[in-house]
């Protein structure tokens, strides 16, 4: 009950549409209005490759909701339905797990060799489809065809770096303490994994769930966030063609509070993996406890990026921008408070809105365009209370603050100035394209700032010293660190945060860990 209250709340703050309430059984791609042109031939290209998904995927068939029920898909740039997608609950829920449940002794057996082949042939297909899930992303979540391209190559490179990973889980041999013993342990996947997904990164945050899952010998019941399901459908649609057996990987969107419910309470499940707020991986950890679960959550943010007097101008602008303005502010480790030195701020300051300004609003489909809309009213609403806030205790606004005139939940990229630590923009994670500016005095106080916060996920340092570099990263209590670099995620490198950022880590070698249990062996009477 705690959990669905959790995930009822979240759905509310952020919900188009309430997601326990689906709409009646209707059809199955309906249009609110006449679909722009660029969106319409977009939509038309995604349906002629055939990965226009609209079904939930359980044992290798789409099935639609058992009641029929269905929910909108919006394109957030226009509010143009794209397609009405099933509302799946508890029961079809139960039926994935299943199917995952009876999979996983035929997928685990396999060599990895052969495990490896099949992800491999996965990661081939991602990449030859590249353009249309780009369009399909674009379309459901608003971002840039620059940024989407970039993601299904980001998404793609965790397929392909487990498919070789799926080769190199190795045990190990103990030296024993009795002559006629000798001790082992082997790495076995933990099972049935349950993998929740956020809006924001609607393929990378799947593939790099579902990517080390399958290497281990896992079967994964993907829930993906019910405003960007088809993304998922088609990703999920191109591992049915690279040949990963039926049931192997299943997709379940709709009822956000039932299916966690379901995937909470089913002892087959032994592995949960969660990217999302704080206030529902809590939730998720809590109800983890009654069947003891491994657990895995990527949390929420509170990223500081830290200007010293002695970082290089040019880079600090350029790092900023990128840590800030990607997915227009939308994304975990987004640079959610820019603190910049006394001796540079000024400077800083100027040069930053010179870049900020640059930055070109309007629909993603637009070659022009470097910053799409929010992902709905409620996050627009988010940004304006945070702004508020920040302007009623003494910050001012140096460049935006308000809508963009497109309409919609197209919002301005906004700097705000001379932010203080009572101010929202401070304390929380304002997910939009908002830069607080926060001055500094010295490096000790810039250390203290920056980790006052239960947030530990990324942060970001820009100075031309080297042992401040070691120094200040050695210091930051985040799990991430950028230094002079404000881009710093990569598939070869462990993602995930501390305190209250979350548990485990995502991607690389450690990523892998995360989906086995250690086996240890004591094999006696061998004299």
């Amino acid at each position: 009950m705690a959990l669905a209250m959790a995930m009822r709340r979240a759905a509310a703050l952020g919900a188009r549409h309430i997601l326990a309430a689906c709409a009646s059984p209707s059809s199955r791609v309906v249009p609110r209005c006449h679909m722009s042109a660029d969106a319409g031939a977009a939509m038309e290209k995604i349906r002629a490759a055939g990965l226009l998904r609209t079904q939930g995927l359980i044992g290798g068939q789409w099935v639609d909701a058992y009641d029929g029920r269905t929910i909108e898909v919006q394109n957030p740039a226009t509010g143009e339905v794209l397609a009405n997608v099933s509302c799946m609950g508890s029961r079809e829920t139960s039926d994935a797990i299943a199917s995952a449940h009876s999979t996983f002794y035929s997928w685990s057996k396999l060599t990895a060799s052969e495990r490896s082949k099949a992800l491999r042939k996965w990661y081939d297909l991602i990449i030859s489809h590249k353009e249309e899930l780009a369009l399909l992303m674009t379309l459901e979540q608003g971002k840039p065809m620059k940024e989407a391209l970039g993601e299904v190559n980001y998404g793609a490179s965790f397929i392909e770096y487990f498919a070789e990973e799926a080769k190199r889980i190795y045990g190990d041999i103990i030296p024993q303490s009795l002559s006629d013993r000798r001790l082992l342990v082997l790495k076995q996947p933990v099972g049935v994994v349950g993998a929740i997904t956020p809006w924001n990164f609607p393929l990378a945050m799947i593939t790099r769930k579902v990517g080390p899952a399958l290497a281990c010998g896992c079967t994964v019941v993907v829930k993906p966030s019910e405003f960007t399901p088809l993304t998922a459908l088609a990703a999920a649609d191109l591992a049915l063609q690279a040949g990963i057996p039926a049931g192997t990987l299943n997709v379940v969107m709709g009822n956000a509070p039932e299916i966690g419910d379901a995937l909470l309470q089913s002892t087959q499940v032994r592995k949960i993996t969660f990217t999302g707020s704080t206030a529902v991986g809590k939730k998720l950890m809590a109800g983890s406890a009654n069947t003891v679960k491994k657990v895995s959550l990527e949390l929420g943010g509170n990223a500081p990026c830290i200007v010293f007097d002695d970082a290089d101008i040019d880079v600090a602008v350029k790092g900023s921008l990128a840590a800030k303005f990607r997915n227009s502010g939308q994304t975990c480790v987004c640079a959610n408070r820019i603190l910049v030195q006394e001796g540079i701020y000024e400077k800083f300051a100027s040069a930053f809105v010179m870049a900020v300004q640059s930055l070109q609003v309007g629909n993603g489909l637009e070659e022009s365009t470097s910053q799409g809309p929010l992902i709905n009213e409620a996050a627009v609403q988010k940004v304006e209370k945070f702004i508020n806030d920040a302007t009623s205790k003494g910050a001012n606004i140096m460049l935006g603050g308000k809508r963009h005139s497109l309409g919609m939940t197209f919002y301005e990229p906004t700097i705000v100035g001379n932010v203080s630590n009572d101010m929202l923009l401070f304390r929380e994670e304002v997910f939009g394209p908002v830069a607080p500016l926060v001055p500094f005095k010295t490096e000790e106080e810039a250390i203290h700032m920056a980790n006052d916060t239960n947030a530990g996920l990324a942060a970001y340092i820009f100075t031309k010293s080297i042992p401040r570099s070691w120094r200040v990263s050695e210091a930051l209590e985040y799990g991430l660190v950028g230094v002079n670099e404000g881009l710093i995620s990569t598939e070869v490198a462990p993602f995930g945060g501390v305190k209250q950022s979350g548990l485990g880590r995502e991607g690389s070698k450690y990523g892998v860990d995360e989906y086995l249990e250690l086996k240890y062996i004591c094999m006696g009477n061998l004299n």
